[in-house]
């Protein structure tokens, strides 16, 4: 349930769908497992798992939702392997050079023969809507599976306008301001962890781990005008987190103090304690939204159009 990696989209255009109008959309494009010649399926699982019994879970006016991928392994040598033996073999017995056509033909063939034998992985997106805050944040580290997170649900509604926040000072530009002019908000604290880039193509680059970041040796990396692209923070005494210079947030953690504030709920009640993990978890990260972007001159209906 508690979310570990941050892509955070904003709406252009108010979130008007209610909770039972985004379960009716959702359910008409459910998972199925992928059939025996068929490459990948995508599609809405239980937003709670084996839990739950829908697609959509809606907490303090938060929308949790689930999207399961299952895609076939087909290793690519192997694919090139035959392609390149089926294709010595067709040189030889014709005494000339296969077509692009014939090798993209015997490409197609492979797979559709290796399909019924090829491993599946399987991998969630959980994500969840607040439409009074008109954002969307998806739980994962990669920016091309919240890509297709977005454009599933794009798919299921028909329309989804929305946008990455786009501040006016570069994000990588406002990270190094924060070690060098100490003006980072009260909010938040420096983490021991920082990764800096050198200008220029063939720049160097530097991670420090367990890292005093006002030290000299930091200094230094900045007087030689390298630039930081991702930053170890802590926020309000509640959570940690890499923020990187795509205003991406990795590796985030929740403390103790917050996580513990739901373990009064009974063990066995898993429902009950999913749905309180979720309204605390969304909660706090509305709040954390906020403020992180308050520290790049944004707000979270910055981008809502005015028509």
């Amino acid at each position: 349930m508690w979310f570990k990696n941050l892509y955070i989209f904003a709406f252009t255009k108010p979130f008007k769908w209610s909770e039972q109008e985004l379960e009716e959309h959702l359910s008409e494009h459910l998972f199925t497992p992928c059939g025996s010649t068929e490459q990948s399926h995508f599609g809405w699982v239980n937003a709670l798992g084996k839990h739950g019994e829908t697609a959509v879970h809606s907490g303090n006016g938060n929308f949790l939702l689930c999207a399961r991928k299952e895609e076939k392994i087909l290793p690519a040598p192997v694919i090139k392997d035959m392609v390149e033996a089926k294709i010595a073999l067709l040189e030889t017995e014709q005494s000339r050079t296969a077509t692009k056509k014939e090798r993209e033909q015997f490409k197609e063939d492979i797979i559709f023969e290796l399909l019924p034998r090829a491993f599946s992985r399987i991998s969630d997106t959980q994500a969840y809507i607040s439409p009074e805050n008109n954002t969307i944040v998806i739980n994962t580290s990669s920016r091309g599976k919240a890509e297709d997170f977005l454009a599933l649900l794009r798919k299921v509604l028909g329309t989804l306008p929305v946008t990455s926040f786009t501040p006016d000072t570069a994000p990588d530009e406002t990270m190094t301001e924060w070690l060098t002019e100490h003006n980072l908000g009260s909010q938040f604290q420096l983490g021991m962890e920082a990764e800096f880039n050198a200008l220029g193509d063939d720049g160097a680059i530097v991670r420090v781990k367990n890292q005093d970041l006002g030290s000299d040796e930091i200094k230094s990396h900045l007087d030689a005008d390298k630039y930081v692209v991702k930053l170890a923070l802590e926020w309000d005494e509640s959570l940690s987190f890499i923020l990187c210079d795509d205003l991406a947030i990795k590796r985030l953690k929740f403390f103790d103090v917050i996580q513990d504030q739901n373990e009064d709920i009974d063990g066995d009640d898993v429902i009950a304690r999913l749905d309180a993990d979720f309204i605390l978890m969304a909660g706090e990260l509305n709040r954390f939204i906020t403020s992180l972007l308050a520290e790049f001159s944004l707000t979270t209906d910055a981008y809502l159009d005015d028509d």
